[in-house]
C-alpha cells in the first residue's frame, strides 16, 4: 500500500497534552495511563507512530478491515463527483436501500438512512412510538443501545452508572438470558428451557406494567447480546418473547449495530440465528461503516413507516444517506460477498471457538466459552466453583495482549468478559497466533495465583507465591461507542488477586 505524507502532525507526547486541554475528560481511551496512537490501519492490523504493528481483535467498526482497497476508491471516487444532504434525488441512496433490503424478509422493505447506531436506535423509538401510541419499552438488563438521551434512557449498562442508577417509570427491564451466571442457568436447565423460563420474565414484566396501567410499546434487544458480554440468546426466546410483545400490542426491535452484516459466519443477521421464521418489527443497523462515513439504518414495515408519515412531521436527517456513504455502504458489501467474509467468519470462528473450549479444559481461570463466528466472549472466574468474576484478571489479560501487540477488550457487567470481535478480513494465522498468546499469558496468571499444572512449562511451575497482578492500564473500554469498562475507575492500581 502506497503512502504519501507524515503520518504523525506533532509527537505523540504533544497529541497526549492536546488531547488532555482540548478534549473532555470522559471521552474514554483505550489504555489510559499509557494510550495508543494509532496512525494506520490496514485489514486487521493497526501501526502506531512508531510503525509498530498490533493484530486488531476487537474493531468490529472496520467491518472488512481497516482501509480497504475497494471502499477507499469507492469513496474517493464519489467525493470527487458530489457529497450534500439527502434532499435531491441519487442514485445511490435508491440502489443501495433495494440492495440491502434483499437481504431482509419481505416485509421489511422500508429504510430509513442516520449517522450512527445510537441515532438508528433513537429513530426506532420514535417509530414504535407513533406506531403503537405506547410509551413504554422493555429492555434487558445490562444492555447497550446508545449514548443519545433517548438511547442511554434504553441502556441499563450505562443508566446504572449514571444518575444515580435511576431508570425512567416508562423502562422495564428484564433479566439478561445468560444461560452461565444468569436467573436460570444451564446446568439446572436445558438451552430449550432457558428461553421459555427468560421468555416468561419478559411475559411478567408485561404483566406487571398492565397491572399499574402502563401499555408496551416496544421490545429492544440486540440479536447477541454485546455489552452484557457476549451472550447468545438461548433458542425460542425470541420467538416466545415476540409473541408476548405483540400480543400486548408492542413491536419488536431488532438491534444488529454489533451483531450484522455476517459476522455470525452462518446468517446476515444475528436475529436470523433464532428461525427463518423470527422477523422482528424494526431493525436497527450501525455498519457498514468505512473511513469516517458511517452508514447507520433503520429498516421497517410499510405498516410501521406509514404511522410515521402520518404524523404530519418531515423526518430529515441531513446526511444520513449522502451519496459519499451510501458510495462507500456499496462497497462494504462488494467486499463481504466477494471474498466471503461470512465463511471466513465462519470457518475461522469455528476455529478459534474448538481453540478457546480446549484452553477452557486446561485452565480453571476460563469460566464460560461462547458466541459464533466472529462474535465471542471469555467470561473469566477468579474462582471457577463460585464462578467469582474475575474482573482483575480481565484487565490484567488485556494489558498484557497489548504488550503481545494484540489488542482485547473487555465486556459484561462485572468487566471480566473478553470479548472478540474483529474485522471480518481476520484469519486462520491471525487465530492460531492469539491462542498460543491467550495460552502462555493465562499459564502466567495462573503462575502468579499459585494454581499448578502438570501440563504447564517446567520454568512457569516452580514458583507458585501469590505475587498479585499488578496493572497500570485499566480504563479498557469497549467499543459501543462510549461505554466503558465497568469494573474500573481510569488508572488504579490493581490489587493483589486472592487465591
Amino acid at each position: 500500500m502506497s503512502i504519501t505524507g507524515p503520518l504523525e502532525k506533532i509527537p505523540r507526547e504533544e497529541t497526549l497534552r492536546l488531547r488532555k486541554a482540548y478534549i473532555g475528560g470522559s471521552c474514554a481511551l483505550f489504555f489510559k495511563s499509557d494510550p495508543l496512537k494509532i496512525v494506520r490501519g490496514e485489514g486487521q492490523y493497526m501501526y502506531d507512530e512508531i510503525g509498530r504493528q498490533y493484530l486488531d481483535c476487537i474493531n468490529n467498526v472496520a467491518h472488512v478491515g481497516h482501509c480497504h482497497p475497494h471502499v477507499v476508491k469507492a469513496g474517493a471516487e464519489q467525493m470527487a463527483l458530489l457529497y450534500t444532504n439527502n434532499r435531491y434525488l441519487h442514485d445511490n441512496l435508491v440502489l443501495y436501500a433495494q440492495r440491502l433490503t434483499n437481504y431482509f424478509p419481505n416485509k421489511l422493505s422500508v429504510c430509513y438512512f442516520v449517522n450512527s447506531g445510537s441515532e438508528a436506535n433513537d429513530l426506532a423509538l420514535r417509530l414504535a412510538r407513533a406506531h403503537t401510541k405506547n410509551e413504554d419499552v422493555i429492555v434487558l438488563d445490562a444492555a447497550y443501545h446508545g449514548h443519545l438521551t433517548s438511547t442511554t434512557d434504553l441502556s441499563p449498562y450505562k443508566f446504572t452508572k449514571i444518575n444515580d442508577g435511576n431508570k425512567k417509570d416508562w423502562v422495564h427491564v428484564a433479566p439478561l438470558p445468560c444461560g452461565y451466571r444468569g436467573k436460570y442457568t444451564n446446568t439446572e436447565y436445558s438451552q430449550e428451557e432457558l428461553g421459555e423460563l427468560y421468555s416468561n420474565e419478559v411475559k411478567k414484566l408485561i404483566n406487571e406494567a398492565h397491572n399499574t396501567g402502563r401499555n408496551i410499546g416496544a421490545f429492544i434487544v440486540e440479536s447477541i447480546i454485546s455489552c452484557g458480554g457476549q451472550l447468545l440468546l438461548p433458542p425460542n426466546y425470541l420467538r416466545n418473547t415476540y409473541k408476548y410483545v405483540r400480543d400486548a400490542g408492542g413491536v419488536c426491535i431488532a438491534d444488529e449495530v454489533q451483531t450484522g452484516f455476517g459476522r455470525t459466519g452462518k446468517c446476515m443477521w444475528g436475529f436470523e440465528l433464532q428461525g427463518e421464521d423470527i422477523v422482528p418489527d424494526i431493525v436497527t443497523l450501525g455498519k457498514p461503516i468505512g473511513n469516517g462515513h458511517p452508514v447507520a439504518a433503520v429498516i421497517t414495515t410499510q405498516e410501521i413507516a406509514y404511522s410515521f408519515e402520518k404524523l404530519g412531521v418531515e423526518y430529515f436527517n441531513t446526511y444520513g444517506g449522502n451519496p459519499v456513504s451510501i458510495a462507500i455502504a456499496n462497497a462494504v458489501l462488494d467486499v463481504i460477498e466477494n471474498e466471503h467474509l461470512m465463511e471466513n467468519a465462519s470457518k475461522v470462528g469455528s476455529h478459534l471457538l474448538k481453540s478457546l473450549m480446549e484452553l477452557k479444559t486446561r485452565h480453571s481461570i476460563i469460566g464460560d466459552v461462547r458466541g459464533i463466528g466472529f462474535f465471542i466472549g471469555v467470561e473469566l472466574v477468579s474462582c471457577s466453583s463460585k464462578k467469582t468474576p474475575g474482573t482483575e484478571e480481565a484487565c490484567y489479560l488485556t494489558r498484557r495482549f497489548r504488550e503481545e501487540r494484540i489488542l482485547m477488550s473487555t465486556e459484561g457487567k462485572y468487566g471480566n468478559v473478553l470479548k472478540f470481535k474483529p474485522p471480518m478480513v481476520f484469519n486462520m494465522e491471525n487465530a492460531n497466533h492469539f491462542i498460543n498468546v491467550f495460552d502462555r499469558i493465562l499459564y502466567e496468571v495462573e503462575d502468579k495465583l499459585g494454581v499448578v499444572h502438570s501440563s504447564q512449562p517446567l520454568s512457569l511451575s516452580t514458583n507458585h507465591e501469590n505475587k498479585g497482578l499488578v496493572s497500570d492500564n485499566e480504563g479498557v473500554v469497549s467499543d459501543s461507542e462510549d461505554s466503558y469498562c465497568s469494573s474500573t475507575s481510569g488508572d488504579e492500581i490493581m490489587k493483589p488477586i486472592k487465591s
